[in-house]
């Protein structure tokens, strides 16, 4: 099929401006899928950010169900694999003990991607489980850092992160269960909005109540993007355990409009976790930014017990995990991990986890509370918390200390230690709010750094609203109008 715009101008779309092609008659939904299987095909070899394409897909851009007349108009869209399913397709999670594993039905989520015109073309690349800072076992793949590709994505939703940052694709799936949307967005210059606990269904699956800590979302590289993806899949299915909230204006109509002047407080020091001197600096220029837009900014550290919510989301983390693993021992009949097919740090993490108490989650639980309230009366002050959105520059492929191929043989000092990287992500899955990673800083050296707008849970639309008017002032110039060294527009 021949490709029907030059790189160049396949760049310069986003989603919402592919899809209005499409419903004009300029180009079929087949066409872009079509170049997108061609970029992939292009960049993959260089960053592995795609397990699998599906052939079917882009010939039929309705083939897996997708919606002529959603607001996407049949999109090409990527899958991370794991969360939810496509009946029909592998989902293997990263994991060799999961390998060839095919999903009999469709999540709830994916049949609201299919409505909103979504034409899911593959599946991206994840850590075992999604429990890690990269896709990075050689065994499987080694997920890169388009920027450079001798640093890692970070992660778990890697494969995404990488094939939005080099401009493969618009806008691709994530999860969220500690920053895994939040952290390779920032890492790969991309846009990653962590939404409010009850915006997306995990159904049939688990629901927001008994999962706690993970959502769904989406990377891409517009607002406006993000915006439709939200509104269109926002929502619960048949039977969920509490209410899903819907705004009363619909994002990509909140979006045209800047926000009041906001009251933004900003910190870094939280706990026994700072960030590095030149993140610090990037902060307070990216807060300088912020004010320079009208807003009232103040350095403030929210009053919160916060080693004792580190505390309990590391025993929310192992407890989780360990009882992922054990349903996946169960299904296939073996008692323990393999060490040969299941990674050695998720063995630790399950050792660790897999006969925790109800006391041990009820004592958690009172620390999501508490933790949860204190951050609920920050909010009742400030509009907006602005962070980092990692305290530690991106790491080069191999370092192992962050990888569950880690030999450190505690799993409650590997996830103190992932905090100390991850500081400022995972509360915002612990309280159940918003945050949104934006790449508006670098590294020193010169990789990508998100910068994260923080807000009170259900107020998931001023997130956006602040974060188009910042894409507005910069005249949509995000990565300080820089490109990554693997990228499309780079392509013969």
């Amino acid at each position: 099929m021949t490709r029907v715009m030059s790189w160049g101008e396949w760049f310069a779309h986003d989603g919402t401006a592919l899809a209005a092609l499409v419903r004009k008659g300029a180009v079929r939904a087949e066409e872009l899928a079509s170049q997108a299987a061609e970029a992939i095909a292009a960049v993959n070899p260089k960053i592995s950010g795609v397990v699998e394409v599906f052939d079917d897909a882009v010939a039929d851009a309705t083939v897996n169900g997708a919606a002529p007349d959603g607001p996407f108009a049949g999109l090409p869209f990527l899958l991370k694999d794991l969360g939810p399913t496509l009946a029909g397709r592998l989902q293997e999670q990263g994991s060799l003990f999961f390998k060839g594993h095919r999903s009999s039905t469709d999540s709830f989520l994916v049949t609201k991607m299919k409505a909103a015109g979504l034409n899911i073309i593959g599946r991206t690349t994840t850590p075992e489980f999604g429990c890690c800072s990269s896709a990075e076992n050689p065994a499987l793949y080694v997920t890169r850092n388009p920027w450079n590709t001798e640093y890692t994505s970070c992660g778990s939703s890697a494969g995404s992160s990488v094939m939005v940052g080099a401009g493969v694709l618009p806008i691709a799936h994530g999860t969220d269960g500690g920053g895994s949307i939040r952290i390779p967005a920032g890492c790969c210059g991309a846009i990653g909005l962590k939404s409010s606990r009850g915006t997306f269904s995990i159904a049939p699956y688990g629901s927001d109540f008994t999962s706690v800590v993970s959502t769904q979302g989406c990377i891409s590289r517009t607002v406006r993007d993000t915006a439709a993806f939200v509104d269109a899949c926002r929502g619960g299915a048949p039977g969920e355990f509490m209410p899903y909230c819907r705004p009363d204006v619909p994002f990509t109509e909140l979006i045209a409009r800047d926000p009041a002047p906001l009251k933004i407080a900003v910190s870094h020091e939280w706990g026994p976790y700072a960030a590095t001197p030149h993140i610090a600096a990037e902060l307070a220029r990216v807060a300088a930014f912020f004010e320079s837009l009208g807003h009232h900014v103040e350095w403030v550290v929210p009053k919160v017990d916060l080693e004792r919510a580190y505390a309990a989301q590391t025993t929310c983390y192992i407890t989780n995990f360990a009882q992922t693993v054990n349903n996946l021992l169960r299904a296939k009949g073996v008692s323990e991990p393999p060490p040969d097919l299941i990674e050695p740090m998720n063995i630790r993490i399950w050792e660790q986890g897999k006969d925790a108490s109800y006391t041990e989650r009820a004592d958690m639980q009172a620390v999501f509370n508490e933790t949860a309230r204190a951050f609920g009366a920050f909010y009742e002050e400030w509009d907006i918390l602005l962070t980092p959105t990692t305290a530690r520059e991106t790491p080069r492929i191999g370092t192992t200390e962050y990888l569950t191929l880690s030999d450190n043989p505690s799993a409650l000092d590997w996830f103190g230690n992932l905090w100390g990287f991850f500081a400022y992500t995972p509360l915002s899955n612990l309280c159940g709010t918003p945050g949104m990673s934006l790449p508006l800083a670098v590294h020193e050296n010169g990789l990508p750094l998100g910068m994260q707008i923080h807000t009170r849970q259900g107020n998931d639309g001023l997130l956006v609203q602040l974060a188009a008017q910042v894409e507005r002032a910069i005249a949509g110039k995000w990565t300080l109008g820089r490109l990554p060294e693997v990228h499309v527009t780079k392509l013969g």
